[in-house]
């Protein structure tokens, strides 16, 4: 199985049972401080997702795997570096949305994988998943020893960092389980520190409310005002929390041509992407997860990147074409994002 993971692509395949029982209450007390903010989802299957045996029944193993995503050395070395922190008026767009959207290329793939265990062994119930259902995919690759569940709640490896995706095949075999690994943050804390907004409230404790991935992301309403400013140019996801992260200087680059950036995503400006019409948007961001969020989220975001970048230029010509970018786009959208516009304008010194 680990010998046709790599020839898909996979970096690691790791093995674990079903039992999730102290994730399980981890999970409820997070649910019960309300930190899942609108992801309803995350309450609405009950504790099913600790418990894989009731999403597919007869399940008594969970197969992880683990796929790069990093498109090359030059994109990690940059957002290290704060290029585009830097520029206000540069685009931050996470690192693992930039190619084609993860989902389908880990389902595909996986699929493959029990297609080959199939052929070999015969016929077995199994279901493949890539942050497509009720999963608690880190607490199972870190059961399984791929990593260990770092304080920014994401799955750190040691040879490998942060920068990758997980993905589930649920079996009813009874495989030889892996054995896990032992937590390596020791008393480091860069991540905690480093979230724009401080939604690493406590050591493995998100307060998804405040993250920019949520509000950028996962949110579909306004986005409270006293959060816009900590915002900077990020538009999609946030990287941050990753970045500062010493296990990160381990991250491969993926030899998967689906992640290879896309419309010159790692270089795109606030104006030239807030200029997209609908169609567009759509167009360009076909087959990249980014297009989810849909058209009015997409303006909601860069709205209020513009505005913090009012804040922060000084050139009045570049001030001159903000405002009638920000002022062209009213009216034309949805009143959410008119609202988001009023308060980039004001943002004007």
């Amino acid at each position: 199985m680990r010998a046709w993971a790599k020839e898909l692509g996979f970096s690691d395949l790791r093995i674990a049972d079903i039992r999730l029982d102290e994730a399980e209450k981890r999970l409820q007390q997070w649910l019960a401080q309300d930190f899942h903010g609108e992801m309803h989802y995350m309450a609405a299957h009950g504790m099913k997702r600790c418990r894989p045996d009731e999403l597919l029944p007869g399940t008594v193993r969970v197969v992880s795997v683990r796929m790069d995503y990093l498109p090359d050395t030059k994109a990690l070395s940059q957002a290290k570096a704060g290029v585009h922190h830097a520029d206000p008026l540069a685009a931050r767009i996470s690192l693992y949305a930039r190619g084609r959207d993860y989902h389908k290329v880990l389902r595909s793939r996986l699929q493959k994988l029990a297609d080959k265990m199939q052929d070999a062994i015969g016929p077995f119930s199994y279901r493949v998943f890539a942050d497509s259902a009720p999963v608690m995919e880190v607490a199972f690759a870190g059961k399984a020893g791929m990593g260990w569940q770092g304080k920014n709640n994401l799955l750190l490896c040691r040879d490998g960092g942060s920068f990758f995706f997980l993905g589930e095949m649920l079996v009813d075999l009874p495989l030889p389980v892996d054995s896990g690994e032992d937590d390596h943050c020791g008393n480091c804390t860069r991540c905690m520190q480093a979230c724009p907004t401080g939604a690493l409230v406590a050591p493995y404790r998100l307060d998804a409310r405040r993250c920019v991935s949520y509000l950028t992301i996962e949110f579909k309403g306004s986005i409270p005002v006293t959060l816009r400013p900590l915002m900077g140019n990020r538009i999609y996801g946030c990287d941050d929390c990753q970045l500062c992260c010493p296990w990160n200087r381990f991250a491969k680059v993926s030899d998967v041509p689906d992640f290879a950036v896309r419309h010159d995503m790692d270089r795109a400006t606030l104006l030239e992407l807030f200029g997209w019409t609908e169609t567009e948007f759509l167009q360009k961001m076909q087959g990249s997860p980014v297009r989810r969020i849909g058209y009015v989220c997409w303006c909601r975001n860069i709205a209020v990147a513009l505005g913090n970048a009012l804040r922060e230029v000084s050139d009045a010509t570049e001030i001159s074409r903000i405002v009638a970018a920000l002022r062209d786009k009213r009216q034309t959208v949805s009143d959410m994002v008119d609202e988001h516009i009023d308060w980039a304008l004001a943002q004007k010194p």
